[in-house]
């Protein structure tokens, strides 16, 4: 069953269900102005005009449409146009929003702005929104929690912090973060664990010992870039790109394991940066490396 605000709404019609929906097209109407375009649904809702131009110049003003109302869709910024159709669904103040990739159409700059905003309304009206993405950062971002469905499945619900440092398994360890967890297939030392440019991460009896009963001798070793660092000595690797952020920097590097060459990805201090085509040694930090079954992709509690 569904419920809104305590309500089964299963078996009720989509319109009687109190939600408010906005979609990556804008779906404005043309022809219509601003004011026109956000008081549409009080319209059709037969509220009176008084109330209804109250309403939709509240809602204009909370999204900072005031000076825009005259205008016609066509004259607006694509950023303004996803306002004005936020405003349509917001003058309905519902129980629950569903925004549904609404800023998929803008450009970078925009949807950094556009995503601030809609965090900052959504603390400011406290109204349940469900806000589905692709991109994780939107995702880590808005959500307080975020849910991550892979083939149609849940994998993980959870506080955004939560997914980051304790992810469920490898597909949400690699989708999660940017960019995403060094993945790597390593075999089971004879001490019960697993070493990597001559770090070992330790494994519980309990875990070694079911994983020898499966008959396997491997785990995957994941490890976020900022838990991957430029040693003196350490596990060999050629650097082919740097990512330079400013303070800091990406050094995406290729080193050779005993599963094959394999990719990997360090984050350094932008000073301490080396050039591409350079031999590096990268050592890992045991105690923040996370462990997970190479055949369900399953995460290892080590602790």
């Amino acid at each position: 069953a569904v419920y809104i605000g305590g309500r089964d709404v299963t078996d009720m019609p989509p319109k009687k269900r109190d939600i408010a929906m906005v979609f990556q097209n804008y779906a404005l109407y043309p022809y219509l102005t601003v004011a026109a375009n956000i008081a549409f649904p009080l319209k059709m809702a037969k509220v009176k005009k008084a109330e209804r131009d109250r309403q939709m110049r509240d809602v204009a003003e909370l999204l900072g449409l005031t000076p825009f109302l005259e205008r016609k869709p066509s004259q607006l910024s694509g950023g303004q146009r996803q306002r004005v159709a936020m405003g349509r669904a917001l003058v309905r103040n519902p129980s629950v929003f569903l925004m549904d990739e609404p800023l998929s159409n803008l450009d970078a700059k925009l949807r950094v702005q556009m995503r601030a905003d809609i965090a900052a309304l959504q603390s400011r009206l406290a109204v349940t929104t469900v806000y589905v993405t692709h991109d994780q950062s939107e995702a880590m971002t808005l959500g307080h929690r975020v849910a991550v469905l892979h083939e149609g499945r849940l994998q993980q619900l959870g506080p955004p912090r939560e997914l980051y440092d304790r992810p469920v398994n490898t597909f949400v360890a690699g989708f999660i973060g940017s960019p995403a967890m060094n993945l790597v297939t390593l075999p089971l030392g004879s001490n019960s664990g697993v070493s990597l440019g001559g770090a070992t991460v330790p494994l519980p009896e309990r875990i070694a010992a079911a994983i020898g009963r499966n008959g396997r001798r491997e785990l995957v070793l994941g490890l976020r870039p900022e838990s991957l660092e430029l040693a003196a000595d350490g596990l060999p690797a050629e650097v082919e790109v740097v990512e330079e952020l400013g303070a800091d920097a990406y050094v995406f590097c290729v080193a050779d394991l005993p599963s094959g060459s394999s990719k990997l990805v360090a984050r350094t201090e932008a000073k301490h940066a080396p050039g591409r085509g350079e031999r590096v040694t990268l050592r890992p930090r045991p105690d923040e490396a996370h462990l997970f079954d190479p055949e369900t992709g399953e995460r290892l509690e080590t602790s």
